[in-house]
């Protein structure tokens, strides 16, 4: 069976960041469950580019070609650092010089980074709303991941998103219903309150 095409778009402003690396292990869960040949755009390197094209109308030729990759990818992973509880300008910007029906039915993994997880339901009323009207078709399940996801308990809930996720994209490039999960334990408000209290 050959590779499915991977575009994997990521907006981190630093080198390295943590837009990068959660777009790294994204992508690796994806790979551990079905081929992928990835191929990674770097936003920040496109930055001017993209600029560009808005002015001119025309894309350069080295963000043709990412577009291009995007466009014909099989499926797609977006992941945005959280600037004022939104997507990052950049982010907006490179989907916004796409045809708005360039992903019409594609499969779309998304996921953000943050300082704190008070940002992480920018996932769902600002990046999810957009890949709606780009007419992708989103996983339900976004990765999001604040500077404490990256120890501590935090690590394993993380990684827990990211497999999830990853299956729900992996099972959408092979043409397979999603798998069913048994339900998570419910946990009530007040419980949830106390322990954050100790």
């Amino acid at each position: 069976m050959s590779a499915h095409k991977l575009a994997v778009v990521t907006a981190g402003l630093t080198n390295p960041s943590s837009t990068r690396l959660l777009a790294d292990r994204l992508t690796e869960a994806v790979s551990r469950r079905v081929t992928v040949e990835p191929h990674v755009v770097e936003l920040r390197d496109h930055a001017r580019d993209v600029a560009d094209n808005f002015i001119t109308g025309f894309a350069p030729p080295a963000l043709a070609t990412e577009l291009d990759a995007v466009t014909k990818s099989d499926g797609l992973i977006a992941v945005t650092p959280i600037f004022t509880a939104s997507y990052s300008g950049l982010f907006k910007s490179f989907f916004d010089v796409m045809d708005n029906t360039a992903l019409r039915g594609k499969p779309v993994l998304i996921a953000a980074t943050g300082g704190t997880p008070r940002h992480s339901l920018a996932l769902e009323h600002a990046v999810r709303p957009l890949f709606a009207y780009l007419r992708a078709v989103v996983m339900p399940t976004g990765v999001y991941a604040s500077s404490q996801d990256w120890g501590g308990e935090g690590a394993k809930e993380l990684s827990q998103r990211i497999d999830r996720a990853a299956g729900e994209l992996a099972d959408a490039l092979s043409g397979r219903p999603a798998s069913t999960e048994p339900e998570e334990e419910f946990v009530p408000f007040d419980e949830l309150l106390r322990r954050q209290g100790q």
